[in-house]
């Protein structure tokens, strides 16, 4: 007779046949070795104990899941709309409050990123000493390739604070004050700067630059001492062919740092003489420039990045004295050319041009549209070509064709599919075929019917979430992008308001619906993007209430303009504004967006405007305005927005309704800005391109009466757009800039977990 069990080996067989009730040993093993190498992406040849009892642990945690997601509050999130009577509200995007599942954490791979300290000068070289440590912590998100079975690694850091930090205080009783000193240091990765396109020489973005910067040079460098091209030497690392397995693209100038941050490495750490580290950081380094307007390049004052990063300003005041030491070289006697290309520019506050540092440290430089690569060269730039023309070079913008063509709009992918196949999907440029079509009627009206069909689906989407109701056969005229005078959202507004004006003169006459929608958001601290956004409110409230106009004209403020709605409203789109000032985008990917998903363009010469319009022909383009050197003589000659208020009816209206009030009836002086801007000191000259911008869209109005010509258009513009696909800019840095071949490979498909 066998004894009775203890209530303990009763507790220990209930919970065995609790756990085989669910699944077998055999079960249990599959799911550890599935966790151990989809949860923790290892396999047994690196994983460590941890690793093994995390796995463990996440097969246990699935039996408890569904317990566990029954007995949660449920929450409900309402995605939250950034505009109050009429103004842009910002609101926190805590993107990662409930985690971020395709990311994995690295804590094994934890690097220190140091930060203040001084400089002592020894025999054995430069030291850096009684530095602060912040660690960082690398995430990893899977970047899957397409039909290829490859998944590549896109590493992003977070900031931590180390174990000790300020222990010194914990223990004489500062607790508070450890505390905050750890919340500071771990700052550095919990805030983003909005702003892209103005320079703000704030210590927490110089931290973050560097932060990321030091971070994945160490990473790389570790990387590439563990291959079999940098352990050859077991003594010491040879960097020979550092160049050959490394490309760091500067992606404007935000990373510039890497370049003094990869000479500290290789001089102090690696000891290798400047000339031969100077040689290898070239080789590595490429600069991408996206912006030319002067605002928004980096000047960093000489005082903070003392404070700050004490050794990398020793190494820039040496790269600057080599550098200039060359150029007067090569142009003797020339003063004023050391000057303007010596990278610390001096003045009330010393600052250094990091623009300049990314191009003595690279040994490639690119615009990123044609127009824009020859701006660099004429202008910003010319000193810097006219040493070395070698490095400069164009790489024109793309867009992938997964997302923004098969993803976000399937029925015109099904519709080309169906005439040329699907392999233009990773080969965009096969859409040319699609020119033998242009005449086929049975392809101009599906090509319409999938355009008609979007605007349908927009339209309800608007109905559904913003409550507003639109004219869904009226023309879609689109402007998403960021608000900023210089893509003038402004000169939109003018012709919104003269619409209006003709609409309401004689009320009788037939005009083309039409449905204005712009969308964007304004930099935090913007105070005239901020008011235009209030314009198109203001506009809209008053526009959309008349009855007179009826859904002859609406205009729309689209709110919270991101990705997931720029997939929504693109395929929709039949007239994509592109209006920058010729000479101030650099490329825009917008723009490429519309023309692959059908709708036309109204633009200026400028960005990869002028190349889409060289690709499509400019008949199928609707062009108009100053060129970039029409801007350049009106510059020497002087913008004098008063003759064309005094010159232009139709113009002088509309400022005096905004000057009186006519839209904002209850605040009359609201936008005082806005027209003592436009009138005195409008760096991007609005009112010059006025009249042909009206007449342009009267063009516009006209084709959209004749739906056959519009569509054929429509497919002209969609067969040429293969140029801009991500797909040929990226082959062309691989060929061009880096060195490399692009591969076409596939790898196998894995077929079981071990």
């Amino acid at each position: 007779m066998s004894r009775p069990l203890s209530d303990q080996e009763k507790r220990k067989q209930i919970s065995v046949r609790g756990l085989a009730g669910v699944e077998n040993v055999a079960e249990l093993k599959k799911n550890f070795n599935r966790h151990l190498h989809f949860t923790l992406v290892k396999d047994r040849n690196v994983a460590t104990p941890r690793d093994y009892y995390f796995a463990l642990a996440h097969t246990v945690r699935d039996h408890l899941v569904g317990r566990w997601i029954r007995t949660q509050q449920h929450y409900y999130e309402k995605d939250p709309k950034k505009i109050s009577g009429g103004w842009q509200m910002e609101e926190a995007d805590d993107w990662l409050r409930y985690g971020n599942p395709w990311e994995k954490a690295r804590p094994e791979f934890m690097l220190p990123v140091h930060f203040y300290g001084r400089v002592e000068h020894t025999s054995q070289g430069a030291k850096w000493v009684d530095t602060q440590v912040v660690l960082a912590m690398p995430y990893d998100t899977p970047v899957p390739g397409y039909r290829n079975n490859v998944v590549n690694t896109m590493r992003l850091w977070s900031a931590k604070a180390p174990n000790d930090f300020n222990l010194k205080d914990f223990n004489v009783g500062g607790y508070i004050q450890a505390v905050l000193d750890r919340n500071l240091a771990e700052n550095i990765s919990r805030v983003l700067y909005p702003n892209d396109n103005f320079f703000e020489g704030k210590e927490l973005r110089l931290k973050q630059e560097y932060f990321v910067v030091a971070a994945t040079l160490q990473d790389i460098i570790r990387r590439f001492k563990s291959s079999k091209f940098g352990c050859r030497d077991p003594v010491r690392t040879n960097f020979d062919a550092f160049p050959d397995k490394v490309a760091i693209q500067l992606n404007d100038t935000h990373p510039s740092l890497a370049i003094p941050e990869l000479m500290r490495i290789l001089v102090d750490l690696e000891r290798l003489e400047w000339d031969k580290a100077w040689e290898v950081t070239v080789k590595t380094c490429a600069y991408t420039n996206h912006t030319v307007l002067p605002e928004a390049l980096e000047r960093w004052p000489v005082h903070l990045i003392e404070t700050l990063l004490p050794r990398h300003l020793q190494i820039i005041y040496e790269i600057n004295q080599r550098f200039l030491n060359r150029v007067a070289a090569a142009f003797p006697g020339d003063v004023d050319r050391l000057r303007r290309m010596s990278l610390v520019e001096e003045g009330a506050v010393k600052r250094i041009n990091m623009a300049h540092l990314c191009i003595a440290g690279s040994h490639a430089v690119n615009g990123v549209a044609r127009i824009h690569s020859e701006i660099l060269r004429k202008t910003i730039f010319k000193d810097f070509y006219e040493l070395e023309p070698h490095k400069f070079q164009n790489k024109t913008n793309g867009i992938t064709p997964r997302r923004w063509l098969v993803l976000c709009n399937p029925g015109l992918a099904e519709v080309i599919a169906e005439r040329i196949g699907e392999d233009y999907i990773s080969d965009l440029d096969q859409l040319r075929k699609l020119l033998s079509f242009v005449d086929d009627e049975a392809f101009i009206r599906d090509v319409a019917k999938v355009k008609q069909e979007n605007k349908l689906k927009f339209s309800a989407y608007l109905e559904r979430e913003y409550k507003v109701h639109i004219n869904p056969n009226s023309l879609f005229d689109i402007q998403v992008k960021r608000i900023h005078e210089y893509k003038r959202q402004l000169l939109n507004c003018l012709h919104v308001i003269t619409l209006y004006n003709r609409i309401k003169k004689e009320p009788n006459k037939f005009v083309v619906p039409r449905t204005v929608m712009i969308g964007g958001k304004a930099a935090p601290g913007y105070h005239m993007a901020k008011m235009i956004i209030k314009l198109i409110t203001a506009i809209g409230d008053v526009v959309n209430h008349d009855p007179a106009v009826g859904d002859r004209l609406r205009v729309i403020f689209l709110e919270n303009y991101r990705v997931s709605l720029a997939e929504k409203v693109i395929p929709a789109a039949d007239l994509s504004e592109q209006i920058s000032t010729a000479g101030t985008e650099a490329s825009g990917t917008g723009n490429m967006k519309f023309m692959l998903n059908g709708a036309l363009t109204i633009g200026t010469m400028d960005g990869a405007n002028v190349e889409m319009a060289e690709e499509a022909g400019e008949e199928n383009f609707f062009i108009f305005g100053m060129r970039v050197e029409d801007v350049e003589k009106l510059d020497q000659r002087g913008y004098n927005a008063q003759e064309y208020y005094d010159r232009i009816p139709e113009l002088r209206q509309i400022i005096e309704q905004l000057s009186s009030g006519f839209f904002s009836p209850k605040q009359p002086d609201l936008f005082k800005d806005i027209v003592n801007m436009l009138m005195h000191h409008d760096r991007f000259k609005v009112f010059a391109d006025y009249e042909d911008y009206i007449k342009c869209q009267e063009k516009v109005s006209d084709l959209y009466k004749n739906p056959r010509e519009w569509t054929r258009m429509v497919i002209r513009n969609i067969a040429t757009s293969g140029k801009f696909s991500s797909d040929r800019t990226i082959a062309q840095y691989a060929r061009e800039i880096w060195g490399v071949e692009p591969s076409r490979q596939r790898l196998p498909a894995p077929d079981e977990v071990i």
